[in-house]
């Protein structure tokens, strides 16, 4: 999840995501050969925190607060227009950024001992994962692939928790935005 490689995920391992089905039929073939965390059970999204507490730490009294925290943030529409890359990795940008940017920091402002993708990055770039751990010519075909197949938009209304059971990652909790 979350720009990982889902075979280096460990048992209990949680992250929130936003769901972006509506991507699905444009990055479906793409995301199930290129992304390890698609062939984990994570289906099309935009992470929010990533990772989050360890499965044990989330308890009624940690899905209550969650939920308030995003209860707090509107529903919003988001476009994925365009691609973008980091190094080895292929992307969606949605727009507008912000609204994503803002879950991140609520979440991470209540629990600020799970920094975003463990603190490893100075800016958070909210993203919906294609491909990584690829050349750029593997990169190169999905992304033109892609454009015929953009823009896409969305409607915000939920993050989930996911879980790593250890072999795939689980839904486990839906939290409305207000």
């Amino acid at each position: 999840m979350a720009g990982d490689d889902s075979s280096g995920s460990q048992t209990g391992q949680s992250g929130l995501i936003v769901r972006v089905p509506e991507a699905e039929p444009a990055v479906r073939v793409w995301r199930e050969r290129l992304d390890p965390s698609a062939r984990a059970g994570v289906p099309a999204y935009v992470t929010v925190l990533f990772p989050f507490l360890v499965e044990s730490r989330i308890d009624r009294g940690t899905l209550a607060t969650i939920a308030e925290v995003f209860r707090r943030h509107r529903s919003f529409e988001a476009r994925f227009e365009h691609c973008g890359r980091f190094p080895g990795i292929l992307y969606l940008s949605p727009e507008p950024a912000a609204s994503f940017c803002r879950l991140t920091e609520a979440i991470a402002d209540r629990w600020p001992e799970t920094p975003p993708f463990g603190g490893q990055f100075d800016d958070v770039v909210p993203h919906l994962t294609i491909a990584q751990g690829q050349d750029d010519a593997v990169l190169g075909e999905a992304e033109s692939d892609l454009c015929g197949r953009l823009p896409v938009t969305a409607h915000v209304s939920a993050v989930d928790l996911m879980v790593y059971d250890g072999s795939r990652w689980q839904h486990r909790a839906s939290f409305a935005l207000g």
